[in-house]
Protein backbone atom coordinates (compact mmCIF):
# COMPACT_ATOMS: atom_id res chain seq x y z
CA UNK A 1 0.00 0.00 0.00
CA UNK A 2 1.48 2.85 -1.33
CA UNK A 3 -0.90 5.76 -0.31
CA UNK A 4 0.85 6.45 3.36
CA UNK A 5 3.75 7.09 1.29
CA UNK A 6 2.52 9.50 -1.15
CA UNK A 7 0.44 11.37 1.96
CA UNK A 8 4.05 12.16 3.43
CA UNK A 9 5.70 13.13 -0.05
CA UNK A 10 2.93 15.35 -0.18
CA UNK A 11 3.66 17.03 3.44
CA UNK A 12 7.62 16.95 2.91
CA UNK A 13 8.25 16.96 -0.26
CA UNK A 14 9.76 14.11 -2.58
CA UNK A 15 13.64 15.78 -2.26
CA UNK A 16 12.73 15.30 1.73
CA UNK A 17 11.54 11.94 1.32
CA UNK A 18 14.62 11.12 -0.58
CA UNK A 19 17.07 12.53 1.55
CA UNK A 20 15.33 10.55 4.62
CA UNK A 21 15.32 7.08 2.74
CA UNK A 22 19.50 7.54 2.22
CA UNK A 23 19.12 8.19 5.66
CA UNK A 24 17.44 5.09 7.42
CA UNK A 25 15.11 2.97 5.67
CA UNK A 26 11.77 4.19 4.47
CA UNK A 27 8.82 2.92 6.33
CA UNK A 28 5.00 2.61 5.23
CA UNK A 29 1.94 2.64 7.14
CA UNK A 30 0.50 -0.82 6.34
CA UNK A 31 2.60 -2.98 8.93
CA UNK A 32 2.25 -0.04 11.32
CA UNK A 33 -1.62 -0.04 11.66
CA UNK A 34 -1.80 -3.90 11.67
CA UNK A 35 0.61 -3.88 15.08
CA UNK A 36 -1.12 -1.30 16.50
CA UNK A 37 -4.91 -3.08 15.37
CA UNK A 38 -3.79 -6.11 16.53
CA UNK A 39 -2.20 -5.75 20.06
CA UNK A 40 -4.83 -3.30 20.40
CA UNK A 41 -7.87 -5.89 20.22
CA UNK A 42 -9.88 -7.13 23.32
CA UNK A 43 -8.18 -10.20 22.44
CA UNK A 44 -4.56 -8.76 24.23
CA UNK A 45 -7.54 -7.91 27.42
CA UNK A 46 -5.39 -4.82 28.13
CA UNK A 47 -2.14 -6.51 27.94
CA UNK A 48 -2.11 -6.22 31.76
CA UNK A 49 0.94 -6.60 33.91
CA UNK A 50 0.50 -10.22 35.79
CA UNK A 51 -2.43 -11.28 33.35
CA UNK A 52 -2.97 -13.47 30.02
CA UNK A 53 -3.37 -10.54 27.94
CA UNK A 54 0.26 -9.34 28.98
CA UNK A 55 1.58 -12.86 28.47
CA UNK A 56 -0.10 -13.35 25.33
CA UNK A 57 1.69 -9.89 24.08
CA UNK A 58 5.39 -10.84 24.79
CA UNK A 59 4.20 -14.06 22.92
CA UNK A 60 3.19 -11.92 20.18
CA UNK A 61 6.26 -9.37 19.95
CA UNK A 62 9.20 -12.14 20.59
CA UNK A 63 7.58 -14.27 17.26
CA UNK A 64 7.13 -11.26 15.71
CA UNK A 65 10.99 -10.67 16.39
CA UNK A 66 11.78 -14.22 15.38
CA UNK A 67 9.71 -13.66 11.85
CA UNK A 68 11.24 -10.38 11.19
CA UNK A 69 14.78 -11.11 11.61
CA UNK A 70 15.93 -9.92 15.20
CA UNK A 71 19.02 -11.67 16.71
CA UNK A 72 18.06 -13.03 19.50
CA UNK A 73 20.12 -12.70 23.26
CA UNK A 74 22.71 -14.25 24.03
CA UNK A 75 20.36 -16.55 25.98
CA UNK A 76 18.99 -17.52 22.72
CA UNK A 77 15.55 -15.96 23.34
CA UNK A 78 14.25 -12.74 23.21
CA UNK A 79 12.70 -12.48 26.61
CA UNK A 80 14.34 -10.60 29.63
CA UNK A 81 13.04 -11.76 33.19
CA UNK A 82 11.53 -9.26 35.66
CA UNK A 83 10.65 -10.07 38.78
CA UNK A 84 7.55 -8.14 40.04
CA UNK A 85 5.40 -8.08 43.38
CA UNK A 86 1.79 -7.86 42.86
CA UNK A 87 -0.68 -6.44 45.56
CA UNK A 88 -4.02 -5.95 45.57
CA UNK A 89 -5.89 -4.26 48.07
CA UNK A 90 -8.46 -6.15 50.16
CA UNK A 91 -12.14 -4.46 50.85
CA UNK A 92 -11.82 -4.53 54.59
CA UNK A 93 -8.70 -2.21 54.73
CA UNK A 94 -8.66 1.19 55.77
CA UNK A 95 -7.04 4.24 57.43
CA UNK A 96 -8.31 6.69 60.06
CA UNK A 97 -6.73 9.59 61.32
CA UNK A 98 -7.44 10.97 65.20
CA UNK A 99 -7.25 14.24 65.91
CA UNK A 100 -8.12 16.46 68.71
CA UNK A 101 -11.16 13.82 69.78
CA UNK A 102 -11.91 13.58 65.96
CA UNK A 103 -12.24 10.54 63.96
CA UNK A 104 -11.66 10.78 60.00
CA UNK A 105 -11.93 7.71 57.96
CA UNK A 106 -11.80 8.76 54.86
CA UNK A 107 -13.71 6.39 51.80
CA UNK A 108 -11.25 4.40 50.20
CA UNK A 109 -11.59 5.24 46.45
CA UNK A 110 -12.92 8.79 46.19
CA UNK A 111 -11.30 10.57 48.95
CA UNK A 112 -8.18 8.46 49.46
CA UNK A 113 -6.47 5.90 47.86
CA UNK A 114 -3.68 4.03 48.97
CA UNK A 115 -1.97 0.54 49.22
CA UNK A 116 1.41 -1.39 50.26
CA UNK A 117 4.62 -2.11 48.76
CA UNK A 118 6.37 -3.63 51.82
CA UNK A 119 5.33 -7.24 50.41
CA UNK A 120 3.05 -8.03 53.29
CA UNK A 121 -0.42 -9.71 53.31
CA UNK A 122 -1.78 -7.89 56.74
CA UNK A 123 -0.40 -4.95 58.22
CA UNK A 124 -1.75 -2.94 61.20
CA UNK A 125 0.30 0.23 61.16
CA UNK A 126 -0.17 2.87 64.13
CA UNK A 127 1.96 6.52 63.48
CA UNK A 128 1.67 9.91 64.18
CA UNK A 129 0.96 12.01 60.96
CA UNK A 130 4.06 14.44 59.96
CA UNK A 131 3.96 16.76 56.92
CA UNK A 132 6.94 17.27 55.40
CA UNK A 133 6.41 19.56 52.71
CA UNK A 134 7.44 18.38 49.12
CA UNK A 135 9.13 16.65 50.90
CA UNK A 136 12.61 16.36 48.47
CA UNK A 137 16.08 16.55 49.65
CA UNK A 138 17.89 18.40 46.75
CA UNK A 139 21.42 19.31 47.54
CA UNK A 140 21.82 21.14 44.21
CA UNK A 141 19.50 23.40 45.58
CA UNK A 142 20.31 23.77 48.77
CA UNK A 143 16.72 22.29 50.18
CA UNK A 144 16.06 19.52 52.86
CA UNK A 145 12.86 19.11 53.63
CA UNK A 146 14.11 16.58 56.62
CA UNK A 147 15.96 18.49 58.29
CA UNK A 148 17.39 15.70 59.58
CA UNK A 149 14.40 15.13 61.57
CA UNK A 150 14.13 11.18 62.40
CA UNK A 151 11.03 9.85 59.98
CA UNK A 152 11.32 6.20 61.41
CA UNK A 153 7.67 4.82 62.06
CA UNK A 154 5.38 7.96 60.91
CA UNK A 155 3.19 8.29 58.30
CA UNK A 156 4.63 11.20 55.83
CA UNK A 157 1.85 13.45 54.28
CA UNK A 158 3.27 16.06 51.31
CA UNK A 159 2.59 18.18 48.31
CA UNK A 160 3.37 16.61 44.62
CA UNK A 161 5.55 18.96 41.96
CA UNK A 162 8.21 20.96 43.08
CA UNK A 163 8.95 23.85 45.19
CA UNK A 164 7.67 27.11 43.22
CA UNK A 165 10.28 29.78 41.60
CA UNK A 166 9.78 32.94 43.38
CA UNK A 167 10.81 36.61 41.50
CA UNK A 168 14.78 36.47 43.95
CA UNK A 169 15.13 32.86 42.08
CA UNK A 170 13.32 31.94 38.85
CA UNK A 171 14.68 29.19 38.23
CA UNK A 172 14.39 27.19 41.34
CA UNK A 173 14.10 23.93 40.26
CA UNK A 174 13.81 24.58 37.03
CA UNK A 175 11.29 27.34 37.44
CA UNK A 176 7.74 26.40 36.31
CA UNK A 177 8.82 22.74 34.81
CA UNK A 178 8.49 19.59 36.76
CA UNK A 179 12.07 17.96 38.08
CA UNK A 180 12.39 14.44 39.31
CA UNK A 181 11.82 15.70 42.99
CA UNK A 182 8.27 16.63 42.13
CA UNK A 183 7.32 13.21 40.96
CA UNK A 184 5.30 10.92 43.46
CA UNK A 185 8.11 8.05 42.06
CA UNK A 186 10.97 10.29 43.90
CA UNK A 187 8.82 10.56 46.70
CA UNK A 188 7.71 7.68 47.37
CA UNK A 189 11.83 6.62 47.41
CA UNK A 190 12.80 9.19 49.69
CA UNK A 191 9.89 8.10 51.80
CA UNK A 192 11.92 4.72 51.95
CA UNK A 193 15.23 6.10 52.48
CA UNK A 194 13.83 7.66 55.55
CA UNK A 195 12.29 4.91 56.71
CA UNK A 196 8.84 5.97 57.26
CA UNK A 197 6.01 3.72 58.00
CA UNK A 198 4.45 5.20 54.89
CA UNK A 199 3.44 8.34 52.65
CA UNK A 200 0.16 10.19 51.29
CA UNK A 201 0.66 13.14 48.67
CA UNK A 202 -1.99 15.33 48.51
CA UNK A 203 -3.75 15.42 44.90
CA UNK A 204 -4.52 18.51 43.11
CA UNK A 205 -4.89 18.59 39.18
CA UNK A 206 -2.75 21.09 38.68
CA UNK A 207 0.18 20.18 41.00
CA UNK A 208 -0.11 16.52 39.40
CA UNK A 209 -1.23 17.13 35.92
CA UNK A 210 -3.80 14.84 35.77
CA UNK A 211 -7.36 14.07 37.36
CA UNK A 212 -7.34 12.57 40.70
CA UNK A 213 -9.55 9.44 38.35
CA UNK A 214 -5.49 8.48 37.23
CA UNK A 215 -4.52 7.31 41.05
CA UNK A 216 -7.91 6.29 41.55
CA UNK A 217 -7.95 3.71 38.63
CA UNK A 218 -4.46 2.95 39.34
CA UNK A 219 -5.36 2.20 42.92
CA UNK A 220 -8.06 0.15 41.85
CA UNK A 221 -6.00 -2.72 40.36
CA UNK A 222 -3.18 -5.02 41.43
CA UNK A 223 -0.49 -2.68 41.79
CA UNK A 224 2.88 -3.98 41.25
CA UNK A 225 6.87 -3.08 41.69
CA UNK A 226 10.24 -4.44 41.32
CA UNK A 227 10.44 -7.64 44.29
CA UNK A 228 12.55 -5.57 47.68
CA UNK A 229 11.32 -3.59 50.33
CA UNK A 230 8.84 -0.07 49.74
CA UNK A 231 6.50 2.09 51.95
CA UNK A 232 4.29 -0.36 53.73
CA UNK A 233 1.87 2.17 53.08
CA UNK A 234 1.70 4.24 50.38
CA UNK A 235 -1.26 6.35 48.62
CA UNK A 236 -2.95 9.79 47.66
CA UNK A 237 -5.15 11.98 49.58
CA UNK A 238 -7.99 14.46 47.64
CA UNK A 239 -7.35 18.12 48.56
CA UNK A 240 -10.33 18.54 50.18
CA UNK A 241 -10.03 15.56 52.35
CA UNK A 242 -6.36 16.64 53.29
CA UNK A 243 -7.75 20.28 54.01
CA UNK A 244 -10.44 18.84 56.29
CA UNK A 245 -7.90 16.50 57.97
CA UNK A 246 -5.58 19.55 58.83
CA UNK A 247 -8.15 21.18 59.93
CA UNK A 248 -9.37 18.91 62.45
CA UNK A 249 -5.87 18.90 63.76
CA UNK A 250 -6.10 22.48 64.38
CA UNK A 251 -3.58 23.57 61.26
CA UNK A 252 -4.70 25.39 57.68
CA UNK A 253 -3.29 23.65 54.96
CA UNK A 254 -2.70 26.63 53.19
CA UNK A 255 -0.66 28.40 55.57
CA UNK A 256 1.79 24.87 55.98
CA UNK A 257 2.14 25.14 52.42
CA UNK A 258 3.57 28.67 52.08
CA UNK A 259 5.56 27.76 54.78
CA UNK A 260 6.75 24.61 52.39
CA UNK A 261 7.67 27.30 49.84
CA UNK A 262 10.78 28.48 51.55
CA UNK A 263 13.91 26.35 52.39
CA UNK A 264 13.71 27.47 56.30
CA UNK A 265 10.29 24.93 56.50
CA UNK A 266 10.99 22.09 59.04
CA UNK A 267 8.46 19.17 59.37
CA UNK A 268 5.54 19.54 60.89
CA UNK A 269 4.07 17.47 63.77
CA UNK A 270 -0.03 17.24 62.97
CA UNK A 271 -0.88 15.90 66.63
CA UNK A 272 -2.78 13.30 64.87
CA UNK A 273 -2.43 9.46 65.15
CA UNK A 274 -2.78 7.28 61.75
CA UNK A 275 -4.37 3.77 62.65
CA UNK A 276 -4.51 1.64 58.96
CA UNK A 277 -5.29 -2.02 58.54
CA UNK A 278 -4.05 -3.23 55.13
CA UNK A 279 -5.15 -6.40 53.94
CA UNK A 280 -3.49 -7.21 50.31
CA UNK A 281 -3.59 -10.11 48.35
CA UNK A 282 -0.02 -10.29 47.29
CA UNK A 283 2.00 -12.81 44.29
CA UNK A 284 5.26 -12.82 42.93
CA UNK A 285 5.30 -12.87 39.28
CA UNK A 286 7.51 -13.33 36.36
CA UNK A 287 6.86 -10.30 33.56
CA UNK A 288 9.20 -10.38 30.32
CA UNK A 289 11.22 -7.33 28.45
CA UNK A 290 11.32 -7.82 25.10
CA UNK A 291 14.00 -7.44 22.89
CA UNK A 292 15.82 -8.36 19.97
CA UNK A 293 19.19 -6.99 17.96
CA UNK A 294 20.60 -6.04 14.68
CA UNK A 295 24.04 -6.06 14.80
CA UNK A 296 26.38 -3.26 13.55
CA UNK A 297 28.33 -3.32 10.40
CA UNK A 298 31.40 -1.63 11.53
CA UNK A 299 33.98 -3.91 12.94
CA UNK A 300 34.69 -1.74 15.48
CA UNK A 301 31.40 0.74 16.03
CA UNK A 302 29.18 -2.27 16.57
CA UNK A 303 30.77 -2.69 20.11
CA UNK A 304 28.09 -0.10 20.43
CA UNK A 305 24.73 0.29 20.60
CA UNK A 306 21.59 2.60 20.30
CA UNK A 307 18.35 1.39 21.79
CA UNK A 308 14.78 2.11 20.67
CA UNK A 309 12.08 1.54 23.60
CA UNK A 310 8.71 1.31 23.58
CA UNK A 311 6.27 -0.21 26.78
CA UNK A 312 4.18 -3.15 25.48
CA UNK A 313 1.75 -2.97 28.55
CA UNK A 314 -1.70 -1.14 29.88
CA UNK A 315 -3.62 -1.92 32.56
CA UNK A 316 -5.30 -5.06 31.74
CA UNK A 317 -8.66 -6.27 32.27
CA UNK A 318 -10.66 -5.50 35.65
CA UNK A 319 -14.09 -7.76 35.56
CA UNK A 320 -15.09 -6.40 39.00
CA UNK A 321 -16.24 -2.97 37.99
CA UNK A 322 -18.25 -1.41 35.78
CA UNK A 323 -16.05 1.55 33.72
CA UNK A 324 -18.64 2.74 31.03
CA UNK A 325 -22.38 2.33 30.03
CA UNK A 326 -21.35 -0.28 27.74
CA UNK A 327 -19.86 -2.15 30.84
CA UNK A 328 -16.73 -2.29 29.02
CA UNK A 329 -13.69 -3.99 31.45
CA UNK A 330 -11.01 -3.91 28.99
CA UNK A 331 -8.33 -1.22 29.55
CA UNK A 332 -7.49 -1.67 25.62
CA UNK A 333 -4.74 1.07 25.59
CA UNK A 334 -4.51 1.81 21.95
CA UNK A 335 -2.30 5.22 22.22
CA UNK A 336 -1.38 4.41 24.85
CA UNK A 337 0.86 2.20 24.20
CA UNK A 338 0.28 -0.25 21.45
CA UNK A 339 1.15 2.70 19.08
CA UNK A 340 4.55 2.67 20.02
CA UNK A 341 5.34 -1.43 20.43
CA UNK A 342 3.42 -1.62 16.77
CA UNK A 343 5.54 1.42 15.18
CA UNK A 344 8.94 -0.51 16.98
CA UNK A 345 7.92 -3.51 14.98
CA UNK A 346 7.63 -1.34 12.16
CA UNK A 347 11.42 -0.06 12.35
CA UNK A 348 12.19 -3.22 13.44
CA UNK A 349 11.37 -4.80 10.29
CA UNK A 350 13.08 -2.53 8.27
CA UNK A 351 16.22 -2.20 10.42
CA UNK A 352 17.23 -5.72 9.75
CA UNK A 353 17.78 -5.31 5.89
CA UNK A 354 20.13 -2.05 6.84
CA UNK A 355 22.64 -2.11 9.47
CA UNK A 356 23.62 0.71 11.16
CA UNK A 357 27.61 1.04 11.89
CA UNK A 358 26.43 0.37 15.86
CA UNK A 359 24.27 -2.61 17.01
CA UNK A 360 20.70 -1.54 17.17
CA UNK A 361 18.40 -2.72 20.47
CA UNK A 362 14.81 -2.85 19.87
CA UNK A 363 13.51 -3.19 23.48
CA UNK A 364 9.72 -3.60 24.81
CA UNK A 365 10.05 -2.96 28.21
CA UNK A 366 7.12 -4.51 30.85
CA UNK A 367 5.12 -2.65 33.61
CA UNK A 368 5.35 1.19 32.71
CA UNK A 369 2.58 1.61 33.92
CA UNK A 370 3.60 0.42 36.96
CA UNK A 371 6.15 2.74 37.57
CA UNK A 372 8.55 2.18 34.89
CA UNK A 373 9.54 -1.35 36.35
CA UNK A 374 10.58 -3.12 33.08
CA UNK A 375 13.45 -0.21 32.27
CA UNK A 376 14.05 -0.04 35.90
CA UNK A 377 14.78 -3.90 36.03
CA UNK A 378 16.38 -3.44 32.31
CA UNK A 379 18.85 -0.90 33.37
CA UNK A 380 19.88 -3.20 36.24
CA UNK A 381 20.63 -5.89 33.70
CA UNK A 382 20.95 -4.65 30.24
CA UNK A 383 21.16 -6.72 27.07
CA UNK A 384 24.25 -4.39 26.21
CA UNK A 385 26.45 -2.75 28.67
CA UNK A 386 25.46 0.95 29.30
CA UNK A 387 28.74 2.31 29.35
CA UNK A 388 28.53 1.25 25.48
CA UNK A 389 25.12 2.61 24.95
CA UNK A 390 25.03 6.20 22.89
CA UNK A 391 21.28 6.65 23.55
CA UNK A 392 17.84 5.10 23.92
CA UNK A 393 14.96 6.80 21.67
CA UNK A 394 11.41 6.03 23.22
CA UNK A 395 8.23 6.16 21.91
CA UNK A 396 5.12 6.35 23.58
CA UNK A 397 1.50 7.49 23.03
CA UNK A 398 1.73 8.25 19.73
CA UNK A 399 0.18 10.79 16.95
CA UNK A 400 -2.64 9.65 15.58
CA UNK A 401 -4.11 12.74 13.96
CA UNK A 402 -1.96 13.27 10.61
CA UNK A 403 1.36 14.98 9.51
CA UNK A 404 2.81 18.02 10.93
CA UNK A 405 5.14 20.11 9.65
CA UNK A 406 7.18 19.93 13.32
CA UNK A 407 8.60 16.96 15.87
CA UNK A 408 8.63 17.15 19.88
CA UNK A 409 11.97 16.18 20.97
CA UNK A 410 11.50 17.80 24.45
CA UNK A 411 14.50 16.33 26.90
CA UNK A 412 17.13 16.20 23.70
CA UNK A 413 18.17 19.05 24.81
CA UNK A 414 19.95 17.84 27.98
CA UNK A 415 22.36 15.84 25.34
CA UNK A 416 24.20 16.31 22.31
CA UNK A 417 20.75 14.60 20.60
CA UNK A 418 19.52 17.66 20.46
CA UNK A 419 21.61 18.73 17.69
CA UNK A 420 21.71 14.86 15.92
CA UNK A 421 17.57 15.69 15.86
CA UNK A 422 17.65 18.91 14.39
CA UNK A 423 19.64 17.49 11.51
CA UNK A 424 17.24 14.75 11.18
CA UNK A 425 14.47 16.68 11.34
CA UNK A 426 15.82 19.49 8.60
CA UNK A 427 16.98 16.69 6.05
CA UNK A 428 13.11 15.04 6.51
CA UNK A 429 12.01 18.98 5.92
CA UNK A 430 10.86 19.23 9.35
CA UNK A 431 11.70 21.80 12.01
CA UNK A 432 12.00 20.61 16.07
CA UNK A 433 8.63 21.93 17.64
CA UNK A 434 9.49 24.87 20.03
CA UNK A 435 10.60 23.82 24.09
CA UNK A 436 8.17 25.09 26.41
CA UNK A 437 8.53 24.08 30.42
CA UNK A 438 7.84 20.46 31.31
CA UNK A 439 4.77 21.68 33.28
CA UNK A 440 3.80 18.11 33.33
CA UNK A 441 6.88 16.41 34.51
CA UNK A 442 6.84 14.48 30.92
CA UNK A 443 10.25 13.28 31.05
CA UNK A 444 10.26 11.86 34.38
CA UNK A 445 6.85 9.77 33.37
CA UNK A 446 8.35 7.29 30.18
CA UNK A 447 10.85 4.11 29.99
CA UNK A 448 13.71 6.59 28.63
CA UNK A 449 14.20 7.95 32.14
CA UNK A 450 15.72 5.17 33.62
CA UNK A 451 18.28 5.08 31.17
CA UNK A 452 19.04 9.11 31.56
CA UNK A 453 18.67 8.26 35.48
CA UNK A 454 21.72 5.31 34.70
CA UNK A 455 23.57 7.65 32.10
CA UNK A 456 22.70 7.05 28.58
CA UNK A 457 21.75 9.82 27.03
CA UNK A 458 17.53 9.35 26.19
CA UNK A 459 14.10 11.12 25.94
CA UNK A 460 11.02 10.29 24.51
CA UNK A 461 10.59 11.42 20.80
CA UNK A 462 7.39 13.40 19.68
CA UNK A 463 4.88 12.35 22.22
CA UNK A 464 1.46 13.41 20.77
CA UNK A 465 0.04 13.14 24.61
CA UNK A 466 1.15 14.86 27.79
CA UNK A 467 4.54 15.32 25.88
CA UNK A 468 5.49 18.65 27.40
CA UNK A 469 6.05 19.15 23.40
CA UNK A 470 4.28 21.94 23.52
CA UNK A 471 2.34 22.35 19.84
CA UNK A 472 2.25 20.74 16.61
CA UNK A 473 1.84 22.32 13.67
CA UNK A 474 -0.12 19.85 11.54
CA UNK A 475 0.00 19.57 7.31
CA UNK A 476 -4.21 19.40 7.07
CA UNK A 477 -6.76 20.92 8.89
CA UNK A 478 -4.77 22.15 12.15
CA UNK A 479 -7.66 23.48 14.07
CA UNK A 480 -9.23 19.54 13.69
CA UNK A 481 -6.18 18.04 14.16
CA UNK A 482 -5.03 19.79 17.34
CA UNK A 483 -8.84 19.51 18.74
CA UNK A 484 -8.67 15.66 18.22
CA UNK A 485 -5.55 15.28 20.25
CA UNK A 486 -7.05 17.23 23.10
CA UNK A 487 -9.87 15.29 22.99
CA UNK A 488 -7.94 12.35 23.42
CA UNK A 489 -6.95 13.64 26.68
CA UNK A 490 -10.20 12.05 28.36
CA UNK A 491 -9.48 8.82 27.16
CA UNK A 492 -5.87 8.61 28.79
CA UNK A 493 -5.86 5.59 31.40
CA UNK A 494 -9.64 4.50 30.45
CA UNK A 495 -11.34 1.87 28.40
CA UNK A 496 -12.19 4.16 25.95
CA UNK A 497 -8.56 4.77 24.76
CA UNK A 498 -9.17 2.03 22.19
CA UNK A 499 -8.33 1.44 18.17
CA UNK A 500 -10.09 3.60 15.63
CA UNK A 501 -10.05 2.10 11.91
CA UNK A 502 -10.32 5.91 10.42
CA UNK A 503 -7.21 7.02 12.97
CA UNK A 504 -4.95 9.23 10.16
CA UNK A 505 -1.53 7.21 11.27
CA UNK A 506 0.54 9.19 8.32
CA UNK A 507 1.48 11.29 11.29
CA UNK A 508 2.27 8.09 13.17
CA UNK A 509 4.63 6.94 10.40
CA UNK A 510 6.41 10.53 10.44
CA UNK A 511 7.02 9.98 14.03
CA UNK A 512 8.30 6.49 13.55
CA UNK A 513 10.61 6.75 10.68
CA UNK A 514 11.94 10.02 12.50
CA UNK A 515 12.76 8.10 15.14
CA UNK A 516 14.36 5.55 12.80
CA UNK A 517 16.44 8.20 11.19
CA UNK A 518 17.76 9.90 14.03
CA UNK A 519 18.73 6.29 15.36
CA UNK A 520 20.45 5.54 12.35
CA UNK A 521 22.12 9.06 12.78
CA UNK A 522 23.29 8.43 16.32
CA UNK A 523 24.37 4.62 15.35
CA UNK A 524 26.68 5.77 12.13
CA UNK A 525 28.34 8.93 14.04
CA UNK A 526 31.83 8.98 14.33
CA UNK A 527 31.29 9.45 18.76
CA UNK A 528 28.49 8.38 21.19
CA UNK A 529 26.16 10.99 22.60
CA UNK A 530 27.12 12.97 25.69
CA UNK A 531 25.14 15.08 27.94
CA UNK A 532 25.80 18.47 28.11
CA UNK A 533 27.73 20.36 30.65
CA UNK A 534 26.12 20.47 33.93
CA UNK A 535 23.34 18.10 33.39
CA UNK A 536 22.13 16.58 36.15
CA UNK A 537 22.01 13.04 34.50
CA UNK A 538 25.25 13.19 33.05
CA UNK A 539 26.86 11.39 36.22
CA UNK A 540 27.57 7.63 34.64
CA UNK A 541 30.90 7.02 33.32
CA UNK A 542 30.84 6.28 29.63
Amino acid sequence: MRLPVLAIAAGLGLASLHAAAQQAPLLTEAPLRAHLSFLADDLFEGRGTGQRGGDLAVRYLETQAAVIGLKPLAGGGYRMPVKIEGTKLLERSFVRFDANGKSITPSNGSEIVFGTAAGKADLTIDAPLVFVGYGAIAPEEKWDDYKGVDMKGKLLVMMVNDPQPTAEEPNRFAGKAYTYYGRWLYKYEEAVRQGAAGVLLIHTTPSASYPWSVPANGFSHERFHLAGAGNPVEGWLQEDTARTLFKAAGFDLDALRAQAETRAFRPVDLKTSVHAEVHSAIRQIEQFNVAGIVPGSDAKLKAQAVVYSAHWDHLGMDEGVRRDDRGDHTWNGAIDNASGAAALLAMAAEAVKHPAKRTQVFLWPAAEEQGLLGSAAYVRNPAWPLAQTTADLNLDSMNFVGLTRDIGVAGAERSSLYDAAADVARKMGLKLAPAIPDLSGAYFRADHFNFAKAGVPAFNVGSAVFSGDGHFEFVKDPAASAARLVAFKKDYHQVTDEYHADWDLSGMVQQAQFTLNLGYAVGNAPAMQSWKAGDAFGKVKR
